[in-house]
């Protein structure tokens, strides 16, 4: 079991955490998991993620960065998404992509990602924090993508199954 669900675990997801956790233990201020590796660590599935999407502050992601011995370098931008600062850690089985100042295009006006709800949820290798099941729902109709919107029904289903516990 991975997370709060009764899912087999995700070896890659998994293995990708344990090498993670001590240098999100080393952050100063809230970070969150989101897309889909904060979906399974709340228990949805079946769903393998094919990262991990990790949303620090500035100062924590130039931190992060130099511990693992990545360069700090301008963000990435497309025309849906942009971050400030955009690092890809491949130590492990899954890639890392650290975010810090992301924003998602709504029309047209850049958001800023910055979640207001931060659930803290125990695993073997140490604590992750995600956004609250609504405000994950909510992200994914925000991201607007054909795979954000998919997603919903499925988180959609967890939470009323929860509900109905």
């Amino acid at each position: 079991m991975i997370g709060r669900g009764v899912i087999e675990p995700d070896r890659r997801l998994t293995a990708t955490l344990a090498l993670l956790a001590p240098h999100l233990a080393e952050l100063k201020e809230p970070w969150w998991l989101f897309g889909s590796a904060a979906m399974v660590v709340h228990g949805a599935g079946p769903l393998a993620p094919g990262d991990v999407d990790l949303l620090v502050s500035r100062a924590d992601a130039q931190s992060l960065l130099a511990r693992l011995g990545l360069p700090l370098a301008p963000g990435s931008k497309s025309d849906r998404f942009r971050s400030e600062i955009f690092a890809c850690w491949r130590a492990g089985p899954l890639p890392v992509e650290i975010l810090a100042g992301f924003h998602v295009r709504v029309g047209s006006v850049w958001e800023e990602v910055r979640p207001h709800s931060r659930v803290a949820i125990p695993l073997p290798s140490g604590t992750v924090y995600v956004p609250d099941m609504p405000e994950l729902i909510a992200l994914c109709r925000r991201f607007g993508r054909s795979k954000d919107i998919e997603r919903v029904g499925m988180l959609e289903a967890l939470a009323a199954g929860r509900r109905q516990s």
